[in-house]
């Protein structure tokens, strides 16, 4: 009996230890893809460019995962190491909080959640399992860890902006880091939630994701509508508290609502170009204007639903085609590295990208406002000011 007893703890033990150490990177590994290429020849001329560049990039998942990214992997598309050897000086965090199973760019409902799943089998702390705005909370919470143990900075207005940018031309490697909610049901209808997320450090708010929810229409969601009520009492909130709105999966309907209502200028944090990659994924090129001409920010997506072709070369004429549409002043990176993305490049080998652009006839300027100075400066006008 005893020896029956010490078996079965011994079996638990090992699928407890598989559970929480082998399972997760093997899930993330089939879902964070990083497709097999050659190594990437970087000119002389491109590599000083390169490092010379202050690099900043409007959203990765990557807290999302069970890894630790102090630590260099060859898991997902981004850790602290890769970033340095990018050469990333700023980096927007999103977390995902729910995502429905099956999910696809053309009609998902809001009844499943396979986030759910993965917060049981990462061990997340149990208040994360049922609340969705608990996942928020936590996701920020593995942020402020990742600070506290790396070169990693978390940026919450002007002044802390205007550090990182001193810094970074000083030469040190420290990397701003941007907290986003992709899509807000982590507010569970609640405006002070709002209020709370910002209290804790979050500073820029998607308002929808692969589902439509209290706030209205997704792009790829049933119903296409624009604002709720309650959308609106957000969009007026986050103006008011001087958080930066994000229409990345939003229904053109919403969109077109929220730019008729927002005070301020708005991002798409990770998308593509219509007219450059006829995609469920990406809206029309006209609302893409609209954004532009109202101040807004566009992020070029790395994957092939955003640019049609991921390869450095590929993504590099969607950014064209960006720029000539909407205005250099409007255009820049928007990865979604470690989005359940397939890649041809990670953060390590951003050099490919400055490579490739100067290989397409770019100018400098081109290649400095488009890899980081947009963004830079969108940020220094728009985040808090204290």
């Amino acid at each position: 009996m005893k020896k029956s007893v010490i078996v079965i703890a011994v079996i638990l033990l090992l699928a407890l230890a598989y559970v929480h150490w082998i399972l997760p990177g093997q899930v993330e590994s089939d879902i964070n893809v990083n497709i097999d290429h050659a190594p990437y020849e970087i000119s002389d001329r491109a590599q000083t460019l390169h490092d010379s560049l202050f690099i900043a990039d409007l959203h990765t998942d990557s807290l999302l995962w069970k890894r630790d990214l102090t630590q260099h992997s060859n898991i997902g598309h981004m850790d602290v190491p890769r970033m340095q050897q990018g050469n990333i000086a700023l980096q927007v965090f999103s977390a995902t909080t729910k995502s429905p199973s099956g999910q696809n760019y053309e009609r998902n409902d809001a009844s499943s959640d396979t986030i759910t799943q993965l917060a049981v089998l990462s061990l997340w702390p149990p208040r994360t399992w049922n609340s969705i705005y608990e996942r928020a909370v936590y996701q920020l919470e593995k942020l402020y860890d990742l600070a506290e143990r790396s070169d990693v900075t978390v940026i919450r207005n002007r002044p802390a902006m205007q550090q990182l940018i001193d810094a970074r031309a000083r030469g040190d490697r420290t990397i701003g880091a941007i907290y986003l909610i992709e899509g807000a049901h982590p507010l569970e209808g609640d405006l002070e939630n709002l209020d709370r997320l910002y209290e804790q450090g979050l500073r820029i708010v998607g308002l929808t994701h692969f589902f439509d929810n209290e706030l209205g229409g997704s792009l790829h969601g049933i119903t296409k509508d624009g604002l709720t009520p309650f959308g609106r009492d957000v969009v007026r909130r986050a103006n008011d508290l001087g958080l930066i709105i994000d229409v990345a999966h939003s229904s053109p309907k919403m969109v077109e609502e929220v730019l008729e209502l927002s005070t301020s200028p708005l991002i798409v944090s990770h998308t593509g170009l219509k007219g450059a990659c006829d995609t469920a994924r990406n809206i029309s090129d006209s609302l893409m204007k609209s954004i532009a001409d109202a101040g807004g920010l566009i992020g070029i997506g790395f994957w092939d639903a955003a640019v049609c072709d991921e390869t450095p070369s590929g993504v590099v004429r969607s950014i064209r085609y960006a720029i000539n549409l909407l205005g250099v002043e409007h255009v820049a990176l928007g990865s979604d590295y470690d989005g359940a993305t397939a890649v041809t490049f990670d953060a390590s080998e951003l050099g490919a990208l400055t490579e490739s652009m100067l290989q397409e006839g770019f100018t400098e300027r081109e290649i400095r406002l488009v890899m980081g100075d947009n963004i830079k400066r969108f940020l220094l006008e728009n985040l808090p000011a204290s």
